[in-house]
């Protein structure tokens, strides 16, 4: 897995002044029913047992078990003063088993 960081993002996270128990997270939201529709976001939590810990200029990105299943072999998180941090590409499926009898 590879986590690209543009150089806006970079220079973003550097310049952060993040409590010393807070690191970025990419996190998945998840949303649906019979589709499924994913978003990926950047989020500044705690440490957890078991996070993948991808390192980029001094930089740790985490990565839970569950977000990691959702994203491609490379993710790329950019950085813009209007939206903020965006995160890979959300997705939407909105196939469904249909089962016929």
């Amino acid at each position: 897995m590879v986590i690209t960081l543009t150089n806006s993002a970079l220079t973003q996270l550097k310049a952060m002044n993040l409590k010393e128990e807070q690191f970025p997270r990419i996190d998945a939201d998840l949303a649906g029913g019979c589709g499924l529709s994913v978003k990926f976001s950047l989020v500044f939590t705690e440490a957890r047992r078991g996070d993948t810990i991808i390192e980029h200029e001094g930089i740790q990105i985490r990565i839970d078990r569950f977000t990691k299943r959702y994203l491609t072999e490379e993710t790329n998180i950019d950085y813009t003063s209007e939206l903020g941090f965006l995160v890979g590409e959300s997705y939407e499926s909105s196939d469904c088993a249909i089962e016929i009898i």
